[in-house]
């Protein structure tokens, strides 16, 4: 198998190139708008065929390279159907398996940052993609677009963190510059969602954050739910609109080092 781990630095998001290196077909998770023709150029490079993009969730922090990457290579734009996202050409149901090659990565449902949150699991290579669901020693943030603190440790704790213990967990952000863990070093270290925390305890630290209103947040989810489509205005989405009253400003995710957008 081919990987690569690509970073965006203004909002610490990770991109993951996934590839079968026999056909040479591949698949791009979390793909940044910004870097398509970064990421198109890397596939060219090395003589793959782009054919999916795969989001873990709608994102607040960044505007996905799915349109402009099914432009430039022909890829196909896939999401948890939970998502509501209607210009995707894949709707993944839980369970769902989108294969590249030999390559399988299956589609598990992980609401609870959002309400369409999608971690995809490769068995074979021992590896899952978690979005913002569950980081490195943290997890995202559970007060706007239908997060819900119940949800989230339900997911990771039932659908994550039942994997095997040596499976590698890549997050969709990292903030101190780390690139991988493990299902076992997050059972153990995990400071809101390790094994030594109650579905209570972790709803308490959830509901005592106070973090700022994610600054690209108005451009961003709206112009993901299409994929990634156009220049957006920086007006309130309806997607949006359950986020915690009072919050306007500037981003500031770094305030515990652990709630991704």
């Amino acid at each position: 198998m081919i990987f690569r781990q690509l970073f965006d630095p203004e909002t610490s998001t990770y991109t993951y190139l996934l590839a079968d290196e026999t056909t040479r077909e591949a698949v791009l998770i979390d793909p940044v708008r910004e870097h398509s023709e970064r990421d198109a150029t890397l596939v060219r490079e090395l003589g793959l065929a782009l054919r999916f993009t795969l989001e873990t969730h709608v994102h607040a922090d960044h505007i996905t390279g799915a349109d402009a990457l099914r432009e430039k290579l022909g890829s196909r734009a896939g999401v948890g159907a939970a998502a509501g996202v209607g210009c995707a050409d894949l709707a993944l149901a839980d369970g769902a398996a989108v294969r590249v090659g030999g390559l399988e990565l299956r589609a598990i449902a992980t609401p609870g940052h959002t309400s369409g949150c999608t971690t995809y699991t490769c068995a074979a290579a021992g590896m899952a993609f978690t979005g913002d669901a569950l980081l490195i020693r943290g997890c995202g943030r559970t007060d706007f677009q239908q997060g819900d603190a119940r949800t989230l440790f339900r997911s990771v704790r039932e659908r994550i963190l039942t994997l095997p213990d040596a499976t590698l967990l890549y997050p969709g952000h990292d903030y101190r510059g780390r690139t991988v863990t493990t299902v076992a070093e997050e059972k153990r270290w995990n400071p809101r969602l390790g094994l030594a925390r109650s579905e209570d305890d972790f709803v308490a630290i959830m509901a005592a954050l106070k973090l700022d209103y994610p600054r690209r947040m108005d451009e961003s989810v709206p112009a993901n739910l299409r994929c990634g489509t156009g220049p957006m205005p920086a007006l309130r989405a309806p997607a949006v609109a359950n986020l915690v009253a009072g919050q306007a400003g500037r981003q500031d995710v770094e305030v515990d080092f652990g709630a991704g957008i």
